[in-house]
């Protein structure tokens, strides 16, 4: 079995679904702690032919707490009614804009403002709208040794699963040791994107905003394709 192990990350780029895309089970990893100026919580998008970066609110609270017990704040609402206009304004032009808001105006209407449940919502609902069939757990769910950290604390998880090889995205090499996985009887590969260029309207082409625009100007036909363009290590 395949697993992959990452933070729920909002919105994330297309590599983060390809690495979804290439497990059998996704582990989201949400009983680690929440870190401030990470994805978890923003991302880019395309706005005015530049890279816009948004974020949603999270309401402050001990920075010891885990990404599975903080909220987003009372703003959130206001932030999504802001966030579909800031789409409507960058992307009227682009192929796919109706359909897409409408994806994301069905995950806006989910009320639960968990930032592990909301982040892990939308994340399915963009995984089941291009197709991907990957199962989605929680590493809080997950009963692995909490004692743990970094390579042994994945490692754990994916003996708690049965998993035989781990996949990790590239920036994981100089965090995690072949040697030590294989010792635990677990293959590790790293996931690398390869170069991903399509047309976004008129302007030069900015590479790793959001899945939001690579959905924007892709069909779903397209989007599988590009899920595939990636090499493993």
């Amino acid at each position: 079995m395949k697993i992959a192990i990452m933070q729920p990350y909002l919105f994330p780029y297309i590599g983060y679904f390809q690495l979804i895309n290439s497990v059998d089970n996704f582990v989201i990893y949400d009983d680690v702690q929440y870190i401030k100026g990470g994805w978890i919580n923003r991302n880019r998008i395309l706005l005015n032919k530049d890279s816009h970066l948004f974020s949603f609110s999270v309401e402050q609270a001990s920075l010891q707490l885990n990404i599975n017990n903080r909220i987003y704040s009372p703003k959130l609402n206001m932030e999504k009614e802001k966030f579909i206009k800031t789409l409507q304004t960058g992307y009227k032009r682009a192929p796919y804009c109706n359909e897409v808001i409408g994806l994301i105006i069905k995950i806006f209407n989910s009320t639960d403002n968990n930032v592990s449940s909301f982040n892990a919502n939308q994340l399915k609902e963009i995984a089941d709208y291009i197709g991907i069939k990957t199962k989605l757990l929680f590493s809080s769910e997950i009963i692995t040794s909490k004692q743990l950290a970094a390579e042994d604390r994945i490692i754990d998880i994916c003996n708690s699963l049965g998993a035989d090889q781990y996949i990790n995205p590239i920036g994981g090499q100089d965090l995690y040791s072949k040697d030590h996985f294989s010792n635990a009887g677990i293959d590790l590969n790293f996931l690398k994107t390869k170069d991903i260029f399509y047309q976004q309207l008129d302007n030069d082409f900015i590479p790793f905003l959001s899945i939001i625009d690579v959905l924007m100007f892709n069909s779903k036909e397209e989007v599988v394709k590009i899920l595939n363009e990636y090499e493993m290590i």
